[in-house]
């Protein structure tokens, strides 16, 4: 199986040793984003609702470059550094995924890079 590492500046850079995403024959597999503005690099505001629709706007850069959307996601993993902001992301998160949602999974962890409040992953079709 032949992959692609995909790079697309209108998403922030990967700031350690990954890819964005690497795309195969038929999947995408997206690293996880936070919310780090694609011009500055810098995290966006601490609000969640916020930092949510950014990290999903990113995702969307990533698998447009690699000949993908979000309607081709089939599994998202999500991070919350607190479980207590799990309604507002869900909320941010059902604007992009309105019809058929992918699988998921959402966990709280003890800190994300940056001082994030929120990364996703996710696997999609190409």
């Amino acid at each position: 199986m032949k992959s692609t590492v995909v790079s697309t500046a209108a998403a922030p850079q990967a700031i350690g040793p990954y890819s964005q995403a690497i795309s195969t024959e038929q999947f995408v597999f997206l690293s996880g984003q936070i919310p780090l503005d694609p011009t500055t690099g810098e995290l966006v505001t601490d609000e969640i609702e916020v930092q949510t629709r950014r990290v999903l706007q990113n995702m969307q850069a990533v698998l447009a470059e690699a000949g993908s959307s979000l309607a081709q996601v089939v599994k998202t993993t999500v991070f919350l550094k607190d479980l207590s902001d799990f309604a507002a992301m869900n909320t941010v998160y059902a604007e992009f995924f309105s019809t058929n949602p992918p699988a998921r999974s959402t966990v709280q962890v003890a800190a994300l890079p940056k001082g994030s409040r929120v990364e996703i992953e996710a696997i999609a079709l190409k």
